[in-house]
């Protein structure tokens, strides 16, 4: 199974550089539909638009069907949950009433789960005795899969950027390490908001964070040649239980002539640029 995963995509129409953040995600979209062999699921992480506006989601919902294979969304602190859900539901986000956006999808050998970590006081995630209760009731729903769980704010010790712990509280965040530990078959942890490339654990769950699909948010090192380039995840989860994260480069166009030959075969997995060990750096 492979899951390609974008984040933090920030659709803003008034935004001085909005063209430039839409761009990327259609270029993003036009490259997973290219991959070969192919994804079986996107998942986006959260920010999917920037102030929350139905116009906003009605532009990356018509970006994001141009996909060629199921789409799945959760909630980031810049979201609207309504405004979210009427945009992608039920075909990206299988909630029907509103209220919290979590839900499992169940169409793949890996069983998908989106935890909605959005906090109505604050940028950083919330999980409260109430989020771990909806949570332990997704994963108990079936005990004969593994189970991927995609979320927005990473629920570990971030050890790059300026703040390492992304949650309202080192409580909450811990009440959800306990709760993905505790049935002993989440396989891994998807995530975004920090709009850089990361990797951490929750105690033998992979957690991983995908950098920021919109370029010009996009923080941490990267060389010149790639700085107008996306970046996004593969994950591939293999026989013996457990997912391989690579990093991809999005191949670069017809404007974006001063990274045309910079990449060899630019567009492919690049070993130069692993996903688990922090900022991109080059090889």
């Amino acid at each position: 199974m492979i899951i390609a995963q974008v984040s933090d995509t920030h659709i803003a129409r008034r935004a001085a550089d909005a063209d430039r953040r839409a761009g990327d995600l259609e270029r993003t979209i036009a490259d997973i539909n290219a991959l070969d062999p192919p994804a079986d699921v996107i998942i986006h992480s959260g920010d999917i638009v920037h102030n929350g506006d139905r116009e906003d989601y009605a532009r990356a919902a018509a970006i994001l069907r141009e996909a060629r294979v199921p789409v799945y969304v959760a909630a980031g602190n810049r979201d609207d949950r309504e405004s979210l859900r009427q945009a992608f539901s039920p075909w990206a986000c299988p909630v029907a009433s509103p209220g919290f956006l979590d839900y499992a999808v169940e169409d793949f050998p890996v069983r998908l789960i989106a935890v909605d970590t959005v906090s109505p006081d604050s940028n950083k995630g919330e999980f409260s005795p109430e989020h771990a209760r909806r949570l332990i009731e997704l994963l108990d729903a079936d005990t004969t899969k593994p189970v991927a769980v995609f979320m927005h704010h990473p629920p570990f010790v971030v050890t790059v950027g300026p703040d390492p712990l992304n949650f309202v509280t080192a409580e909450a965040m811990a009440r959800l390490q306990r709760t993905l530990e505790y049935c002993g078959r989440v396989a891994a942890v998807f995530c975004g908001h920090v709009h850089r490339s990361t990797g951490g654990r929750i105690g033998e769950i992979a957690a991983m964070v995908t950098p920021c699909t919109a370029t010009s948010l996009r923080k941490g090192y990267y060389p010149p040649h790639i700085h107008t380039l996306p970046v996004y995840h593969l994950h591939r989860f293999d026989l013996a239980g457990a997912f391989a994260t690579e990093a991809r480069i999005v191949a670069a166009t017809g404007t974006d002539d001063a990274a045309k030959g910079a990449i060899h075969e630019s567009g492919r997995i690049s070993e130069a640029f692993p996903a688990t060990t922090g900022d991109l750096r080059a090889g």
